[in-house]
């Protein structure tokens, strides 16, 4: 059975919108494309790619991430990224499945959760998740994501597209973390049972 790690670039609020560069996906005005670029540095790139490019996997893409891609990637054949995205399978959740034009892409169609929860029971390599901010409500609230690969940048960005809301609780098991130089904290979470609550407000014992 496939497992599913989210990998997400993210803001201090939450933000994904737009890490890559200025011209990324400025939708609904956002103005500060490019985000992340300052903030890359070895140490970054170094645990991104234990976690990342180490491992196989095909990708799961919302439309949206897909296009940016689709446009991007097969433009930079010679850098490894693009190499192994061209390479391995893209399974793409979208409703105009005929308008995929990118090698080695296959159409989702339907309800997300159903479809990507029918992928899962299938053979093939583990999936990874890269943008594609709509798929994750959907997909934590039907349980779906195993590891969540988070990259987050020290800057608040106010407003843009979030990835991490609406699903449902869970409690998370902190597997690997690094901080790099530039502050950019690198933490890798599987999901660890149910939210554990308390109350500080009664002593030890009450």
């Amino acid at each position: 059975m496939r497992k599913i790690t989210g990998g997400l670039f993210m803001s201090i609020d939450g933000v994904i919108q737009a890490p890559g560069g200025p011209d990324e996906d400025p939708s609904g005005g956002f103005a500060h494309g490019g985000w992340m670029a300052g903030y890359d540095d070895d140490a970054t790139s170094d645990f991104i790619g234990e976690h990342i490019m180490g491992a196989e996997y095909d990708l799961l893409l919302g439309r949206r991430t897909y296009d940016i891609f689709a446009d991007y990637w097969p433009r930079h054949v010679g850098n490894p990224v693009g190499e192994r995205f061209g390479r391995i399978t893209k399974y793409v959740v979208t409703s105009n499945p005929e308008t995929l034009g990118w090698q080695g892409s296959q159409a989702l169609v339907g309800d997300p959760a159903a479809a990507v929860a029918r992928l899962c029971e299938e053979d093939g390599p583990d999936l990874l998740i890269q943008g594609s901010g709509q798929l994750y409500p959907a997909l934590l609230g039907a349980g779906l994501i195993d590891r969540l690969f988070l990259t987050i940048v020290p800057i608040i960005l106010g407003k843009g597209r979030r990835a991490l809301t609406g699903g449902s609780p869970a409690g998370l098991r902190l597997v690997d973390h690094r901080v790099s130089g530039t502050g950019v904290i690198m933490a890798v979470y599987e999901r660890d049972g149910a939210v554990r609550t308390g109350d500080f407000t009664r002593p030890d014992g009450e």
